[in-house]
């Protein structure tokens, strides 16, 4: 059966990094994400091969509830929700990689190497953050907790000291087994993962969300360690890897540092920047009609869509406006930022 099982977690890992591939092209996109189910598929049914009928019992009932609520999501979210549904899911990942870290803490029949120690301190301090910074993401972009950046006096200090409390008390955990030390690391690191993005503005949470899912893998991936759990390990790392590459990228197409982005700040430097001229401005309203009017004599048009056309939900006046172009003959492309949009991709889902 072990050896069964090695072979079929191979087989979901290979396929998870097939979804990968797929999902890097527009055209391939619905086929990764069908690699990507039959891998979770198998995964999810090898683990039931292995483990005890009582535990087979209440993870049943979890993946019931669970999918019932997924199915009830994906049928009622609007294209224009997904930002904040996709932020809400990274929570639930960072939630679960905490809790499988406190369970294993708490077991009294495992003994805990030196390795795994490390282990269950990096992936319950990466899940803690990533829960609640997710949480807030979250409430910031679907507009509950305000979208403006939140700052204040000694505010990097402070996540500085909390983020050398926690690593003191990892320390302690590391060399006593204190249950308590291990329990306060997990509390300060669930803190500071809302003081690292309550400075960060509405407008910038698309590289927060890919930074966010980039956390959420390393959390799987530091837990799957835990559970001696192969695929788990592979699934994570792919996921924070990728995070991490899109992350790097949508900060060069803003001009940003991605350190600034993992110190969580930036948000704060643009605020500065930008608030000199916030008056009402002159503006032309016009139809779809009008703007091709205009711009029917143009051999070739360029359209840039940015965040107001994913808030607004303007995008079928621009599918109409580009098929009237396309009627008179004139060439219509898209050129589109990294960044645009309220997540990463969104722009391009949006327009497809």
């Amino acid at each position: 059966m072990q050896n069964i099982s090695a072979v079929l977690y191979l087989v979901s890992a290979v396929l998870f990094i097939l979804s990968l591939k797929g999902l890097s092209s527009p055209a391939s996109s619905r086929q990764g994400n069908t690699y990507g189910m039959i891998g979770m598929l198998i995964a999810v049914a090898t683990t039931f091969m292995v483990m005890e009928k009582p535990v087979l019992l209440l993870i049943v009932g979890a993946i019931a509830a669970g999918a019932a609520i997924g199915a009830f999501k994906a049928k009622t979210v609007e294209m224009t929700s997904m930002p904040e549904l996709v932020a809400a899911m990274h929570s639930l990942v960072g939630l679960s990689a905490v809790l499988i870290a406190v369970a294993a803490i708490f077991h009294s029949g495992m003994e805990h190497t030196p390795v795994q120690k490390v282990e269950l301190f990096i992936g319950a301090f990466i899940g803690a953050i990533t829960f609640t910074a997710s949480v807030i993401a979250y409430g910031k972009l679907s507009g509950k907790f305000g979208a403006k950046a939140v700052n204040f006096n000694g505010q990097h200090l402070l996540n500085l000291v909390m983020a050398l409390a926690m690593v003191g008390f990892g320390g302690v955990y590391f060399f006593t087994d204190s249950h308590a030390a291990f329990l306060i690391m997990v509390a300060i690191a669930l803190v500071l993962g809302v003081t690292l993005i309550i400075p960060i503005g509405g407008a910038d949470m698309p590289v927060v969300v890919s930074m966010l899912n980039s956390y959420s893998g390393w959390a799987a991936a530091g837990i799957g360690f835990t559970l001696n759990n192969p695929v788990l390990i592979i699934a994570g790392a792919c996921v924070g890897s990728s995070g991490a590459i899109l992350s790097y990228i949508m900060c060069k197409a803003m001009n940003r540092s991605i350190l600034s982005v993992l110190l969580g700040g930036f948000g704060a430097e643009v605020a500065a920047g930008g608030g000199g001229d916030s008056g009402p401005k002159n503006y032309k309203s016009g139809s779809a009609e009008d703007a091709a009017f205009l711009m029917a004599n143009a051999d070739s048009v360029v359209i840039v869509p940015g965040y107001g056309l994913a808030v607004s939900r303007a995008q079928h006046a621009l599918q109409e406006f580009a098929e009237l172009l396309h009627e008179k003959g004139v060439n219509v492309r898209y050129a589109i930022h990294p960044v645009a949009g309220r997540m990463p991709g969104h722009m391009n889902v949006l327009l497809a």
